[in-house]
Formats: structure tokens, C-alpha cells, sequence
């Protein structure tokens, strides 16, 4: 008889081990402290969940850690002591690692400088000694690395780890290959399993949180696509006293391409070590964002090279990219239209597919039809295809509300919105704030003095 993983309590035996306290649990199954005579360091035990309700996941990726983690050898992996088979009771026991995850570091804030190179340099130390073993780990973040006393970094949970020797179980599982979404690379996102620079990506990832306390691509529940061309606000923009060559280390780190990433781990790890041998680019002072014009080429390279490769839902890359963008037509003097219509041309100069959507918010007592001439007005020098061009003027006392709500029933992929003017309305508690904390896609906000982003 197979038991589930909430079936099991302390006190009970597993082929010679006597469960103790439990000490973790989650999607996958528990976690308990075990014993068992004859075996003196302290061990645990992860018993998965394998009900008929449970995904696959849980079955492919149990498989996959089971395989491998008794390949691995060294400090930097929990030594592997019995395993269970699926026909009985399945379960994976190790050695207990005594330490700290990072995400346990990270409840209290953002690291200083020092502590980020020095718990960053061991985390690559111990990717490059699983990847020296032929293993991939897939799924570097925080909750799978701890820090033991002595400041060595192990790694835990090879669940979605790819051997080069051995069967991968997980390559014809497109729904399970890429690991966790904030921390997944863009080549992961595209069915790629077999390259070690994606643990770097994840790795510049955890560099940008120690460093910050923030993610660098937020946490996406849907479209995590978009790191395939956005980058990330600069570590120095969010924690001031990032110094350039950290900075260096960590976008580099995140590189879209991989091939102008880091190549290896211990190079990572020796630049964390020798700060003055980091030799900078303009990454190390950017301040901001590239440019709204930089982004859409990098946006379109993207949609070029990996559209028809995508084994996702389409919804970024593989369609025509649509742009929407808000326009007050009540007050078409402000000079900021001006600059939110050069922004646009400057769009639309980069590809011919791009569609169009141009949007004013009106009052109710007011009539659509002469807002939208004056809507058709406003988009004429854009010279546009009737085709890619489309004009709406809603009645709503809440633009943001309708921006948002048009944006996402029109998968739009960018909103481009003006800055409230000065002398007007706080920033947080303007239109373009509550877009760009709401939109499920990207938000260009236009500034009269940033117009040619």
C-alpha cells in the first residue's frame, strides 16, 4: 500500500528510518528529520506527494533528483544516503545541511556590498562544481541555496536539473521545463535544458535581490517572456551604494543572449572576489533603463529570432506586437502630445507590423464622435494604415480603469502614457502611476524633457 506524504506522522518507519519532526512542507510533498541506526549524522527525508490529483511535476520531477543527486559529489550538494522506488514508498533521503537559505537572509532587507560578493561568490563556487559534474540545476533561487557557518553554499532540490549523461525526463514535458518564473532564463523559457550559462542568468537574479531586495523582472504569474528584450532598472538606481563594478557583475550576469553573459561560473565568482579586476562597460554606470527605442529593436530581434520557437502560450512573441497609446483629446495644447506622438513615430519606425491603438478617456456628458476626429487628427503625421490604426473614445470618470481593461482584452504588448505635468498631481496619485503598477505589460511614460527616450 502507498502512503501520501500527508499520511505520514513521527514516530512511523520507512525502510529502517524513524520519522521525526516535520520540518518542511510544500507543493511537492514534506520534509522530516530521520533516523536510522548505524547512521550518525543527522539526515532528512522528503517524501513526495504522488496522489492521482497531484501533477506530473511532482512524479517527473521527483524521478529527475532521485537520478541524480547520487551522481553528486563535494561540498556544495547534500550527500545522498536511500532512496525509495515510485512501486513502493517513494522518498529521498540526505544528509541535513546546517545553515541558512538565502531567502531566509533576505527577510531582513537588502545585503551591504561586502555580503553580496562574498555569499554571491559562493553561490557560483558551488554552481561550478555541479556544473564540473556534467549537472545543469535549472532552478537557482534563494529558497534552494543555503548558507552553512562556515560560508560555504549548498545547493538543494535537483528537480528540474539536466545531466549530460544521463536520460533527461523532463525535455518532452514543456509545461515543467523552465524552473521558478522570476528566476528562469529567457533560452529555459524556450524549451532550451542543456546550457549552464541559464544557472548564471538565475544567478544574476539572486545577485539583483541580495543587492537590492527587489527582483529584477518582478514576479510573473503569466508573461514571463519579456525578459527575452526588457532589461532591469539598474541595481545602483534602487540601492545607491551598489558600486559600478557590482552593477557590471550582475547585468552582465543577466544578459538576454547568453553568449554575452559570463561563460562560467568561477568567472563570476572571481570577479565577486576581484572587484578591481572587473573590467567595465557602460553597464556599470547606466542609470536607468535603456530607451524606449532600444528596447522595441531588442523587443522585435526577439519576435524574430525566437517566435516560431516558442512552445508557450504565443501571447508576446508570437503575434503581431500591438503598442497602445492614451491621449487627452480635451486638452490637445499640452505640449506633452507633442512628445508622446514623436515617441510613437519613433515606435512605429522600427517595424511595419506593428498595430496601433489610440485611446482617449472622455467625460459622459461629452460626445465620442468629435473626440475621435480629434483622435484621427492627432495620429494623421503618424502617417499609419487604416489597417494597423485604431481610434476609441470611452466615456469612463476613470482612465485608468480604462486603459488598463483595454490594454489587456487587446493583448497589448507596450502602453505609452504621459507623465501627470508639473505643478500637477502627485505622482502617485496620477493616471500614469496606477497604469504602470497595474498593466500586465510593459508602460513607456513620457516626460517633455525625456521625449526622445
Amino acid at each position: 500500500m502507498t502512503h501520501e506524504a500527508n499520511d505520514w506522522r513521527p514516530g512511523a518507519e520507512i525502510d529502517g528510518f524513524t520519522l521525526g519532526a516535520r520540518v518542511g512542507a510544500g507543493g511537492m510533498g514534506a520534509l522530516f528529520r530521520v533516523t536510522k541506526p548505524g547512521i550518525e549524522r543527522p539526515l532528512i527525508m522528503k517524501l513526495p506527494r504522488l496522489g492521482p490529483d497531484e501533477p506530473g511535476e511532482t512524479i517527473v520531477g521527483f524521478e529527475t533528483e532521485a537520478m541524480i543527486l547520487p551522481t553528486l559529489k563535494g561540498p556544495h550538494v547534500p550527500a545522498f544516503v536511500a532512496a525509495g522506488d515510485l512501486a513502493g514508498t517513494p522518498y529521498l533521503v540526505t544528509e541535513w545541511i546546517e545553515g541558512r537559505t538565502l531567502e531566509d537572509l533576505l527577510g531582513a532587507g537588502p545585503l551591504d556590498t561586502a555580503d553580496v560578493a562574498r555569499i554571491g561568490a559562493a553561490l557560483a563556487d558551488a554552481l561550478h562544481a555541479v556544473h564540473q559534474q556534467g549537472v545543469i540545476h535549472l532552478d537557482v533561487k534563494p529558497g534552494n541555496a543555503i548558507l552553512r557557518a562556515d560560508g560555504t553554499v549548498v545547493l538543494i532540490d535537483f528537480g528540474f536539473a539536466h545531466h549530460a549523461q544521463y536520460p533527461d525526463l523532463l525535455a518532452e514535458e514543456t509545461r515543467y521545463r523552465a524552473g521558478s518564473a522570476p528566476y528562469v532564463s529567457p533560452e529555459q523559457l524556450l524549451g532550451t535544458r542543456s546550457d549552464r550559462r541559464s544557472d548564471l542568468f538565475a544567478l544574476g537574479v539572486v545577485l539583483y535581490e541580495l543587492a537590492t531586495g527587489e527582483l529584477p523582472f518582478g514576479e510573473p504569474d503569466t508573461d514571463v517572456r519579456n525578459r527575452l528584450w526588457l532589461d532591469p532598472v539598474p541595481p545602483s538606481a534602487l540601492a545607491p551604494g551598489a558600486p559600478p563594478w557590482l552593477q557590471e557583475i550582475i547585468l552582465r550576469s543577466l544578459e538576454p543572449r547568453a553568449e554575452l553573459r559570463y561563460q562560467s561560473a568561477a568567472h563570476v565568482a572571481f570577479d565577486l572576489r576581484h572587484p578591481d579586476q572587473v573590467a567595465l562597460s557602460a553597464r556599470a554606470t547606466k542609470a536607468r533603463r535603456a530607451g524606449l527605442v532600444a528596447q522595441l529593436r531588442r523587443f522585435l530581434r526577439a519576435r524574430a529570432e525566437h517566435g516560431a520557437r516558442l512552445r508557450a502560450p504565443p501571447a508576446l512573441l508570437s503575434r503581431t506586437p500591438t503598442v497602445l497609446v492614451a491621449v487627452d483629446t480635451t486638452h490637445l495644447d499640452d505640449e506633452r502630445h507633442q512628445a508622446i506622438r514623436l515617441v510613437v513615430s519613433q515606435i512605429l519606425a522600427l517595424s511595419t507590423e506593428l498595430r496601433l491603438i489610440c485611446l482617449t478617456v472622455i467625460a459622459h456628458s461629452e460626445a465620442s464622435r468629435e473626440h475621435l476626429v480629434k483622435l484621427r487628427d492627432w495620429a494623421a503625421p503618424l502617417g499609419m494604415a487604416s489597417q494597423r490604426l485604431s481610434l476609441h473614445a470611452v466615456a469612463s470618470s476613470s482612465p485608468e480603469d480604462v486603459i488598463v481593461e483595454l490594454a489587456h482584452h487587446n493583448n497589448v504588448d507596450l502602453v505609452v502614457v504621459g507623465a501627470p505635468p508639473q505643478g500637477g498631481r502627485a505622482w502617485s496619485q496620477s493616471v500614469a502611476s496606477t497604469v504602470t503598477a497595474r498593466a500586465r505589460c510593459s508602460v513607456h511614460v513620457v516626460r517633455v524633457n525625456a521625449a526622445r527616450g
